[in-house]
């Protein structure tokens, strides 16, 4: 069985969840305190698993996969159905368009080692902690929904009526978003898209508080 290392309010593991639940894999957790003690992320014991000290990493067949997008490729390759990444080559780079504006521009920018080296390296105040992650996260999913707009992609979900790797990646930034007192008012395409991926029981089952390991 594959398993999964993880902590429950990681997005990167978050994304990694939706995408096992979506194509119905048999999964275990273990999860890695990324604050307790320093972050046990750091210690011996996982770093000799994931060298980057870095959450989520994957273990299937003998394999050890990092980073949640080559996680994400990964799965798509092993387990093709049901299709997170359309068939036709057009529609394939736009979803891996989507996927990298949160996942590598986005997301880098709010990591937890990112707000907490602000924080206590460079001993930002809180207030000047927040205004850098609105800022990072404002780019980013005005630029997902203005992708969104020129495509005139119209439907429930990022790529129309099919679910994509792009849902699996916006959502829980939108739920991270949300988290940090975020204003989601003007992206109305991207807050129905959330919506209605929420309405499905496998994007449920990943939300971080339904995780065994959340406190």
């Amino acid at each position: 069985m594959i398993k999964l290392y993880g902590y429950w309010r990681s997005t990167a593991a978050y994304r990694v969840r939706i995408a096992l639940n979506l194509k119905q894999v048999s999964y275990s957790q273990e999860s890695v305190h990324l604050v307790k003690d320093g972050g046990e992320q750091h210690k011996p014991e996982y770093r000799s698993i994931n060298p980057q000290s870095l959450v989520p990493t994957l273990i299937d067949d003998g394999i050890s996969i990092g980073q949640s997008i080559a996680i994400l490729e990964y799965l798509e390759e092993k387990y093709p159905k049901p299709r997170l990444l359309p068939q036709d080559i057009k529609s394939r780079a736009l979803v891996r368009q989507l996927c990298q504006v949160i996942a590598c521009d986005v997301h880098p920018l709010n990591n937890l080692r990112v707000l907490q080296y602000l924080q206590n390296n460079l001993e930002v105040a809180d207030e000047e902690k927040t205004k850098w992650y609105h800022h990072w996260i404002d780019k980013g999913l005005s630029a997902y929904e203005s992708i969104l707009e020129k495509q005139d992609i119209c439907g429930p979900y990022s790529l129309g009526e099919e679910l994509s790797l792009a849902d699996a990646c916006l959502i829980p930034q939108i739920y991270n978003a949300n988290r940090f007192g975020f204003p989601m008012e003007k992206y109305s395409r991207l807050v129905e898209i959330n919506e209605n991926c929420m309405e499905l029981e496998r994007f449920q089952n990943a939300v971080p508080e339904n995780q065994p390991d959340a406190v």
